[in-house]
Protein backbone atom coordinates (compact mmCIF):
# COMPACT_ATOMS: atom_id res chain seq x y z
CA UNK A 1 0.00 0.00 0.00
CA UNK A 2 1.51 3.49 -1.09
CA UNK A 3 1.50 6.29 1.28
CA UNK A 4 -0.73 9.35 0.48
CA UNK A 5 0.26 11.99 -1.76
CA UNK A 6 0.99 15.12 0.77
CA UNK A 7 0.96 17.93 -2.06
CA UNK A 8 -1.09 20.88 0.09
CA UNK A 9 0.31 22.66 2.52
CA UNK A 10 -2.12 23.97 5.54
CA UNK A 11 -1.32 25.88 8.44
CA UNK A 12 -2.45 24.51 11.88
CA UNK A 13 -3.79 26.72 14.38
CA UNK A 14 -4.87 26.44 17.88
CA UNK A 15 -7.27 29.12 20.06
CA UNK A 16 -6.23 31.27 22.28
CA UNK A 17 -8.33 33.33 24.78
CA UNK A 18 -7.43 37.19 24.86
CA UNK A 19 -8.02 39.42 27.48
CA UNK A 20 -10.42 42.04 26.11
CA UNK A 21 -10.08 44.54 28.65
CA UNK A 22 -13.58 45.01 29.93
CA UNK A 23 -13.27 41.79 32.18
CA UNK A 24 -14.12 38.94 29.18
CA UNK A 25 -12.19 37.77 26.61
CA UNK A 26 -12.31 36.60 22.98
CA UNK A 27 -10.96 33.49 21.02
CA UNK A 28 -7.99 34.32 18.81
CA UNK A 29 -6.09 32.14 16.22
CA UNK A 30 -2.49 31.24 16.80
CA UNK A 31 -0.77 29.28 14.21
CA UNK A 32 1.19 26.59 15.95
CA UNK A 33 3.06 25.65 12.00
CA UNK A 34 2.82 24.37 8.76
CA UNK A 35 1.78 20.73 7.46
CA UNK A 36 1.72 18.69 4.03
CA UNK A 37 -1.60 17.04 3.56
CA UNK A 38 -3.79 14.72 1.18
CA UNK A 39 -7.37 16.56 1.21
CA UNK A 40 -10.36 14.21 -0.18
CA UNK A 41 -13.89 16.01 0.25
CA UNK A 42 -16.33 13.90 1.34
CA UNK A 43 -20.31 14.92 1.90
CA UNK A 44 -22.13 18.23 1.91
CA UNK A 45 -24.80 19.54 2.74
CA UNK A 46 -26.90 23.13 3.62
CA UNK A 47 -28.49 24.13 6.99
CA UNK A 48 -29.63 27.41 8.19
CA UNK A 49 -27.55 29.72 10.03
CA UNK A 50 -28.28 33.07 11.62
CA UNK A 51 -27.70 35.05 8.30
CA UNK A 52 -28.96 32.76 6.20
CA UNK A 53 -28.51 29.40 4.79
CA UNK A 54 -24.59 28.36 5.06
CA UNK A 55 -22.74 25.41 3.28
CA UNK A 56 -20.75 22.63 4.89
CA UNK A 57 -18.55 20.36 3.79
CA UNK A 58 -17.01 17.32 5.81
CA UNK A 59 -13.16 16.65 4.76
CA UNK A 60 -10.75 13.98 5.27
CA UNK A 61 -7.17 15.58 5.50
CA UNK A 62 -4.30 12.98 5.97
CA UNK A 63 -1.01 14.22 7.89
CA UNK A 64 2.22 12.63 8.68
CA UNK A 65 1.97 11.45 11.92
CA UNK A 66 3.08 12.56 15.24
CA UNK A 67 3.16 11.38 18.65
CA UNK A 68 0.38 12.28 21.30
CA UNK A 69 1.09 15.50 22.89
CA UNK A 70 3.81 16.49 20.09
CA UNK A 71 2.81 19.97 18.81
CA UNK A 72 2.85 18.94 15.57
CA UNK A 73 -0.02 16.45 15.91
CA UNK A 74 -3.59 18.33 15.06
CA UNK A 75 -5.94 17.83 17.98
CA UNK A 76 -9.98 18.13 17.76
CA UNK A 77 -11.11 22.05 18.31
CA UNK A 78 -8.35 23.24 16.31
CA UNK A 79 -7.95 24.60 12.75
CA UNK A 80 -5.89 24.50 9.79
CA UNK A 81 -5.90 27.24 6.94
CA UNK A 82 -5.47 26.99 3.03
CA UNK A 83 -5.24 31.34 2.57
CA UNK A 84 -8.43 32.09 3.54
CA UNK A 85 -10.51 28.66 3.94
CA UNK A 86 -11.03 27.08 7.42
CA UNK A 87 -11.46 23.54 8.06
CA UNK A 88 -12.05 23.18 11.87
CA UNK A 89 -10.76 20.29 12.74
CA UNK A 90 -13.55 17.59 14.65
CA UNK A 91 -11.65 14.26 15.30
CA UNK A 92 -7.92 13.04 14.12
CA UNK A 93 -7.61 9.54 13.86
CA UNK A 94 -4.34 6.93 13.09
CA UNK A 95 -4.39 6.05 9.71
CA UNK A 96 -2.65 2.94 9.87
CA UNK A 97 -1.27 0.28 12.86
CA UNK A 98 1.92 2.08 12.70
CA UNK A 99 1.00 5.51 13.40
CA UNK A 100 2.91 6.50 10.52
CA UNK A 101 -0.20 8.66 9.00
CA UNK A 102 -2.89 10.49 10.99
CA UNK A 103 -6.34 11.53 9.36
CA UNK A 104 -8.47 14.84 10.10
CA UNK A 105 -12.12 14.67 10.24
CA UNK A 106 -12.75 18.08 9.22
CA UNK A 107 -15.42 20.56 7.84
CA UNK A 108 -15.38 23.67 5.95
CA UNK A 109 -17.98 26.10 6.32
CA UNK A 110 -18.65 28.84 4.18
CA UNK A 111 -21.80 31.42 4.01
CA UNK A 112 -23.64 31.15 0.90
Amino acid sequence: MSGPKLGVRLDLERSVRQQDGMGGYRIVWQPIGALWAEMRAGSGQERGAEVGPESVVSWRITVRGAKVGDLRRPVAGQRLRMGRRLFAIEAVAERDVTGRWLTCFAREEEQT
